[in-house]
C-alpha cells in the first residue's frame, strides 16, 4: 500500500523527509528496500551552519547529486526500478521544455531546492498549464497571503500546495522561487515500472 506522505521532524531535515517522501509517493510501503531509507540519511544532513553545528544548515547540494548518483546504482545492482537525474542551473525552471514538467507528465516525482525563508526542499509531484502542485515537508495551517499559492488539505498521497509557475521561476527570494539560475537545482526521480512513456503523456503545450 502507499503511505501519505510526512513532515519534517526538525527545523532542518527538509531534504531527507522530502527524499523519503518520493519513496513513498512513488513505490508502494512493501517496495522499498530498507537500504534506500538507511542511505538517504547518511547522506543527507552533512552542513554545518556558521556556528560550526554539525546539520543544522540542512542538507547540501553535493549531498543531493551524491544521492542521486547512489539512487541510480543501487538500482542497477539490486535490479530496483528507480532512476534519478540531477539538474542544476538553467535547466532547472517551469516551462515549455522543461524537463520538470516533463518529468512530471511522466509520472516522475521531483526534489526541488527553493526559498522558503531560506534554502529548502519541496517534492514536486504534478503540474497543469498554470500550476505546479507539490508537498511541502514544512507543516502550516496559516494560508498564506501571497494568492498565487493555495494550500491543500485533502490529498495527503500527493500535494499540500498549489503554487503558480511565475512564482516557481522568479530569481528572487519569495516563497517557492527557484532562485537565481547559477544556484538551482533539482532531483527528478522515476519508478521505471510506473514511468509512462513520451507518446502516452498529455502535451501541456501546444
Amino acid at each position: 500500500m502507499k503511505n501519505p506522505l510526512n513532515y519534517q521532524v526538525t527545523e532542518y531535515d527538509c531534504g531527507p523527509t522530502t527524499v523519503f517522501n518520493a519513496m513513498s509517493y512513488l513505490f508502494r510501503r512493501e517496495q522499498v528496500p530498507p537500504d534506500i531509507i538507511k542511505h538517504i540519511m547518511l547522506f543527507c544532513l552533512d552542513s554545518y551552519n556558521l556556528k560550526g553545528e554539525f546539520g543544522k544548515s540542512g542538507t547540501s547540494q553535493m549531498a543531493m547529486m551524491f544521492l542521486s548518483n547512489w539512487l541510480n546504482q543501487f538500482g542497477k545492482v539490486k535490479k530496483f526500478p528507480i532512476q534519478s537525474e540531477y539538474l542544476t542551473g538553467e535547466e532547472v525552471y517551469i516551462g515549455e521544455n522543461s524537463r520538470i514538467i516533463y518529468a512530471l507528465q511522466q509520472g516522475g516525482a521531483v526534489v526541488a531546492r527553493v526559498m522558503y525563508g531560506c534554502w529548502h526542499y519541496v517534492l514536486l509531484t504534478g503540474a497543469d498549464q498554470e500550476h505546479v502542485y507539490l508537498f511541502d515537508p514544512y507543516f502550516r495551517k496559516k494560508p498564506f497571503k501571497q494568492k498565487e499559492i493555495e494550500l491543500v488539505t485533502d490529498m495527503p498521497y500527493s500535494r499540500n500546495r498549489c503554487v503558480r509557475w511565475e512564482m516557481f521561476n522568479s530569481t528572487g527570494k519569495e516563497p517557492y522561487a527557484l532562485g537565481p539560475k547559477e544556484m538551482r537545482e533539482a532531483t527528478i526521480i522515476f519508478n521505471k515500472d510506473t514511468q509512462k512513456k513520451a507518446s502516452d503523456t498529455i502535451e501541456y503545450f501546444i
